[in-house]
């Protein structure tokens, strides 16, 4: 039986402030400190510098500059584009130049700012739109169709074409970005460092300092939010750290502080997105045209996958006969965005459902009734703008479920009644799906290993390829563990991960980190306790398969209990091998981008949200009164984390789409840079009610770990309800006028701009 009761193993260190993460480790007596130099410019060429002042400045031992990097001096995960220092040209406000270590944090900052650059500055692109008029890209553009969308939309009976904007987000992690690099006797580099890709990590430090990777060993024991954010940005504090320790034979540190992470590392993705549909009377979409423009800023970083994951999940629950999405991948001299949670799919979804409240507004109805319409089906209806095929398919039954549970044509009558009463306060309603392809789509990322011992005292070590960053990774995969052995998850030590230990991992992101690590764990135990077996029926004249497991040992026949101590230490004394390797690849993916098909995802997660907001038309000010969500996670390792990961992943949702305002001025300097300028969700954001559900007896068909299903990035998705429900009360604030043509985030200026834009009186 599953073990599904277990703590986040770090809860109590967390509550009590004795998790130790990378600051919090004692100094020592001779460890120096990092800061970055920045361009002042977002486009132009280096013309001078002079760090005289710098070098001299209080504190300063070792500056650098991209001519003192040894080896590699590009960093880009994937294609080139990211220096780790530029030399040459400046593609936005705060690109690193130069770099300084000091005795201190604050004396490596105030000697930054005694640096001289000259540039020779250049008219920087700013904006998708421009970018898209000069065809200004990271990458090429990519095309999925399926149909003859063209034809059938000069054919359909109702014609719309539309857009939505859907602004970036800032992490905003409670532990920046962090790095600590110690020497070992032989020249080799310890970096210790706040990061998802320990093993990208690592290639990048050997590279940059031009060693083999075997003299690098990257290790990380727990983050504090990562989002995506350090799946990439983290690399370039731990190159920096290893190249001025290696110069200088001391340990450092590079920390950012809040507003340098905010300024020189990269954020979600903005979209534009354009659609042009046609459906029918009855609301059924006949055909569907998606233009899909990422922000992507000055560098490719990871934009080509996540711009196609935005074109994966446009479709997000529905199933659209004849369909053209055309993904660009749009060059602004902005910072390089990067990965976040979602990946590029809560923008693709966002202008999905905007298309489903489109339809519902033109024909007077309500848009879970065009929701519903078109959800994927059977037969033909369920193929995806890609040519796979949606199976294990549950948005219609938790769609159903939850409209019962939530009341909610009684409440959306209801609200209808409140708004006729109310001249200035309106009330709005939505209720949304989400439909999430679990895997990552480079096919190659989508392994895992573990490894495994048993001691002689009957206690097990566990190490893994996956990152603890708050989810409670460790915690899962620990109960699985627990689970195959029969033993008790406290004696059960999961250490820091480590290059060291698992090589060649895959990064933790993709919603895949107990997919893939739970089930190399799982196998790794499996091994383990097959040699165990072997060895007590040998010992004891048993059947292999008659033996129980349990926590408090193995029962080898007629009643006797082994305790695990006994077990290991018999099985050592006989030389039975009691460490084991598990390694895991996902099955069944691929995606062939010449042709734009394949089967790029194991499964999809699926939930669903309903939320009701309110909001004053003579402010803009908007708040959530209640949400009840219903959600697919499978057969749940452990419902507690899986709980605690819809709800964080629903508010940061919320922030993203309603209060959290990426803002830079004429020159390209970023405007929301601390949390003075940069609000993310508080308490008084949730929802005066929140329920949260899991729907019950849905245990994946993929074979996953213990047929479970992925929850870290799907939730995020549900506070689409919250964006559509504020549109809900706009049209009602505005007698339904015009659709409202509402951009993310909904701030109140947002929207006021969509009430005066609609126009109409705010009485109903």
């Amino acid at each position: 039986m599953l073990v599904k009761e277990a703590a986040h193993d770090s809860a109590v260190k967390h509550v009590t402030g004795a998790a130790i993460y990378i600051d919090d480790i004692a100094p020592v007596l001779d460890q120096k400190y990092v800061a970055i130099g920045g361009s002042t410019i977002a486009h132009g060429v280096i013309v001078s510098i002079n760090l005289d002042e710098v070098r001299h400045s209080d504190g300063v031992v070792d500056v650098i500059l991209a001519q003192d990097i040894p080896g590699h001096v590009d960093i880009g995960p994937v294609f080139p584009g990211d220096p780790l220092l530029t030399s040459t040209k400046v593609e936005f406000i705060g690109q690193a130049i130069f770099a300084v270590l000091a005795s201190s944090h604050d004396a490596a900052r105030r000697a930054i700012g005694k640096a001289h650059v000259e540039y020779k500055a250049e008219a920087p692109v700013l904006d998708i739109d421009t970018a898209i008029e000069r065809e200004f890209y990271v990458r090429p553009p990519h095309q999925m169709r399926r149909g003859a969308a063209d034809q059938k939309l000069n054919e359909a009976g109702n014609v719309i074409a539309g857009e939505v904007c859907v602004g970036g987000q800032e992490h905003f992690y409670l532990e920046g970005q962090i790095a600590r690099a110690t020497l070992d006797e032989d020249g080799g580099v310890l970096i210790q460092s706040s990061n998802q890709n320990p093993t990208e990590a690592q290639k990048l430090v050997a590279e940059v300092l031009d060693i083999p990777m075997n003299s690098v060993v990257v290790e990380n024991r727990r983050m504090g939010g990562g989002f995506g954010g350090k799946e990439t940005h983290a690399n370039a504090c731990c190159c920096l750290a290893a190249l001025f320790a290696t110069r200088n034979k001391c340990v450092v540190v590079c920390r950012l502080s809040r507003r340098d992470d905010m300024v020189m590392t990269g954020k979600r993705h903005g979209f534009k997105n354009s659609y042009h549909i046609g459906f029918s009377n009855d609301g059924e979409i006949e055909a569907l045209k998606f233009q899909l423009a990422g922000q992507c800023g000055n560098s490719p970083d990871l934009s080509d996958a996540i711009v196609d994951r935005a074109m994966f999940h446009c479709d997000n629950a529905y199933y659209i006969p004849h369909v053209l999405i055309d993904g660009l991948r749009c060059k602004t001299h902005t910072v390089s965005n990067t990965a976040f949670r979602g990946f590029g799919g809560p923008q693709g979804m966002v202008a999905m459902e905007t298309v489903i409240d489109e339809i519902a507004f033109a024909l007077d109805i309500d848009p879970l009734d065009v929701r519903q319409k078109n959800f994927y089906g059977d037969g033909e209806r369920n193929i995806t703008p890609y040519h796979q095929t949606v199976t294990d398919f549950t948005v219609p039954l938790l769609v159903d479920q939850l409209e019962k549970q939530s009341d909610y044509r009684k409440r959306r009558s209801a609200i209808s009644a409140f708004n006729q009463a109310s001249p200035v306060l309106k009330k709005g309603i939505a209720l949304t799906p989400v439909k999430f392809g679990i895997s990552f789509t480079a096919t190659h990322l989508n392994q895992g290993g573990a490894l495994l011992h048993l001691y002689t005292d009957g206690t097990v070590h566990l190490n893994h390829g996956g990152t603890e960053m708050g989810q409670g990774l460790f915690t899962k995969v620990a109960q699985i563990v627990a689970t195959e052995l029969g033993i008790a998850v406290d004696k059960i030590k999961v250490s820091a991960t480590r290059t060291d230990k698992v090589p060649n991992t895959s990064p933790t992101a993709a919603s895949s980190g107990t997919d893939i690590n739970g089930m190399a764990a799982l196998k790794a135990a499996e091994k383990l306790k097959r040699r165990l077996c072997v060895h007590l029926s040998e010992s004891y004249e048993c059947d292999a398969d008659s033996l129980v497991f349990s926590e408090t040992g193995v029962e080898v026949g007629s009643g006797k209990v082994l305790s695990w101590a006994e077990i290991a230490n018999s099985a050592w004394l006989a030389r039975v091998s009691l460490s084991a390797t598990g390694f895991y690849k996902t099955p069944e993916i691929f995606y062939d981008r010449e042709t734009a098909s394949g089967h790029p995802f194991l499964y999809y997660a699926n939930g669903a949200a309903v939320t009701e907001v309110i909001i004053d038309s003579l402010t803009g000010e908007s708040k959530i009164l209640r949400t009840d969500i219903l959600h697919d996670v499978g057969n749940s390792i452990n419902p507690a984390l899986d709980i605690g990961q819809i709800e964080g992943g629903y508010i940061q949702g919320v922030g993203w789409l309603t209060n959290e305002e990426l803002r830079w001025d004429s020159t390209g300097r970023l405007l929301t840079d601390g949390p003075a300028t940069y609000k993310i969700p508080a308490i008084a954001d949730a929802p005066e009610q929140f329920n949260v559900m899991l729907l019950a007896d849905s245990p994946n068909a993929a074979k996953t770990v213990f047929r479970s299903k992925a929850v870290g990035e799907p939730p995020l998705m549900l506070a689409m309800s919250v964006f559509s429900a504020i549109r809900h009360a706009i049209a009602e604030a505005t007698n339904y006028h015009a659709f409202p043509s509402l951009n993310a985030p909904a701030t109140p200026e947002e929207i006021l701009r969509c009430l005066t834009s609609v126009g109409g009186s705010t009485t109903k």
